[in-house]
């Protein structure tokens, strides 16, 4: 069998939910997904800040190994150069698209070394919680992607956005087409994130939330970020 992760997922829909052991055998990230050119350019410039190229065309789709996706609640990063990164994510389960939320955790102390590189040094936490794709695109746009991180003993706002600034499923899931790939079961796509509240920063804990205000849902998950000492 392929590379693989199995999540004990919960599938929330307006009629119930259920619980399903899920595996996934192929993680896409989608990076520069902003549908608000101002917002993709902040982005750029703020990675550009870190040494960051910028990218020769928007959007990219890059790959991490499978083995990186966590549900954990605490993961181990190289030193304190990387950052966390909320975002909404979609998975196939059973020919049903699915919505949920992650954490695109990437090493910045690398990053000016390949945006590819970056991503593959850090796992990806997850959330264990999806909503149906179909019950939540009549009011996509109204959803909204938020994380918190530590400062100075303090919970403080790192990002607050809006799923409007980015591009929708369809379109996220056109581009990849056009790609010559497709979402297929056992995939999980990264759909994007937006720009952080003051520079791009390392954090002792990360919390972020996709919150859908019209069915009056959220998913929620947080990690502690835990550095391994540099010795060579």
């Amino acid at each position: 069998m392929p590379a693989h992760i199995k999540i004990n997922a919960k599938f929330v829909s307006q009629t119930g939910e259920s619980h399903h052991e899920i595996i996934i055998t192929r993680a896409i990230v989608g990076g520069w997904t902003g549908r608000d050119k101002d917002a993709l350019q902040h982005h750029i410039d703020e990675l550009a800040k870190i040494g960051v190229t910028a990218p020769e065309k928007t959007p990219m789709f890059y790959r991490v190994g499978v083995s990186r996706l966590s549900t954990a609640d605490a993961i181990e990063v190289i030193g304190d150069g990387s950052s966390g990164e909320v975002e909404y994510v979609l998975v196939r389960f059973e020919g049903r698209i699915w919505v949920g939320a992650a954490s695109d955790h990437t090493d910045r102390v690398y990053e000016h070394m390949g945006i590819t590189v970056a991503k593959q040094l850090c796992d990806k936490p997850i959330a264990t919680e999806f909503w149906p794709l179909d019950e939540v695109e009549g009011h996509w746009d109204k959803i909204k992607i938020r994380s918190f991180i530590q400062e100075n003993g303090k919970e403080v706002l790192y990002q607050d956005g809006n799923v409007a600034g980015l591009l929708s499923p369809p379109e996220l899931l056109a581009y990849l087409r056009e790609e010559g790939e497709d979402l297929r079961d056992g995939d999980l796509l990264f759909g994007g994130t937006c720009g952080a509240i003051g520079d791009v920063r390392y954090s002792p804990s990360f919390r972020m939330e996709l919150i859908d205000p019209v069915l009056n849902r959220r998913i929620i998950h947080s990690y502690e970020v835990i550095p391994v000492p540099i010795k060579g």
